[in-house]
Order: structure tokens, then sequence, then C-alpha cells
């Protein structure tokens, strides 16, 4: 996945907005006001995305290319390297669990606002 690719899948999920509030390399993608996916322009070397606890174990477990979240809580967020085996279906999985994981955060009746079609 390139940054064009992420760029555009991102902003096709309901009612994401893209920023850079932390400096002039970082972009992060939010719903909400609530970050789900930030990667640094000016490298693209990985993608930090939103996971269960658990899951997020396993992930790095299972795939050399995915590693706890850099300059993130690592409890809670991975990064996946770009330039590694993971193709672009699975890139697409991941950040959409992630929007998923922050959307179940939010309140109920926002939450059902994001999942009406």
């Amino acid at each position: 996945m390139n940054i064009v690719e992420l760029r555009d899948f991102c902003l096709s999920l309901k009612d994401v907005e893209e920023s850079m509030p932390f400096d002039d390399k970082t972009l992060v993608f939010s719903v909400k006001g609530k970050m789900f996916c930030a990667t640094d322009i000016s490298t693209f070397e990985f993608v930090n995305v939103k996971c269960e606890p658990e899951k997020a174990i396993q992930l790095r477990e299972q795939y050399d290319d995915v590693s706890p979240g850099y300059y993130m809580n690592k409890k809670h967020w991975n990064s996946i390297k770009t330039k590694g085996r993971i193709n672009k279906r699975q890139f697409e999985k991941w950040i959409k669990e992630s929007y998923a994981l922050v959307v179940a955060g939010l309140p109920k009746k926002i939450q059902k606002e994001l999942n009406e079609e």
C-alpha cells in the first residue's frame, strides 16, 4: 500500500477527517475527532493502527512486519511496515478494524449515525 492508497482508503470511511495535529509530517486520520490511523508522510515506513490488546500481541507474533505502535501506546497500537510483506487487502482490513474500534468507543447515538448506510 502506498501513501495515496492509504489516504484514499481512510477517507472513504464514513465521517473520516485527515489532519496534521502533531507536526508537519505526521498525517492522522480520525473519526469524530478520535484517531484511528497515522503515518509519517516524509518516510512512509509504517502505518499505526489501533488494535484490541490481545489481538495486537497475536499479530506481532504472527507477522514480522507488525510491531508495537511507534510513538503510541504499545498496548493499543500496532505499527505495520509499509515496505514489508503485508498486502493491501490486509492493510485495509486492519484499518477498518481500527476504525470500528474507535467508533465502538463513541457515544451510542454517534455510533448509530456512523453505522447507518
